[in-house]
């Protein structure tokens, strides 16, 4: 498989692109999926004048090596959001974010939730309702870097 740098510039305006997608849309609370959603919902918290971030732990790989199935953890407590943004860096395989959807529709039935990422991959199982670019090949970003080894 290929793969490809993301650098920070192509961040900045991937970013842009998102928040533009997300404008006219109202959510209560971005939940952040640790943690490749970090980066990501502080950056679209920002452009969309809000501080209500949560945090949901989502394993789908270890390296690069992927999970049997997704370990989800620490799932917030969504308690009155009635629209919540969920955040990750890429659908892969779509697993993880299905596993996530239904980590919180299963706590917040009354909730509506819909995603956000900056890569989909075209033969996920699932789409994204809001993306930056298509891919296929293996991404790298750049904060996956280790900074104590740059």
């Amino acid at each position: 498989m290929q793969r490809r740098y993301y650098n920070y510039a192509n961040f900045l305006s991937d970013i842009k692109i998102l928040a533009a997608r997300l404008k006219q849309e109202r959510f209560d609370c971005l939940v952040a999926v640790s943690r490749g959603g970090l980066t990501i919902a502080h950056f679209l918290a920002t452009a969309l004048d809000t501080r209500n971030i949560a945090l949901i732990r989502a394993i789908g790989y270890v390296e690069r090596q992927k999970l049997g199935a997704p370990r989800i953890e620490n799932a917030p407590d969504l308690s009155g959001v009635k629209e919540a943004l969920i955040v990750d860096d890429i659908i892969d395989g779509g697993e993880t974010m299905q596993a996530v959807l239904k980590t919180l529709g299963d706590r917040y039935p009354n909730a509506s939730f819909k995603t956000a990422v900056i890569f989909q991959k075209t033969p996920a199982s699932i789409r994204a309702n809001f993306f930056a670019q298509e891919c296929e090949e293996w991404i790298d970003f750049f904060w996956d870097v280790d900074p104590t080894k740059v």
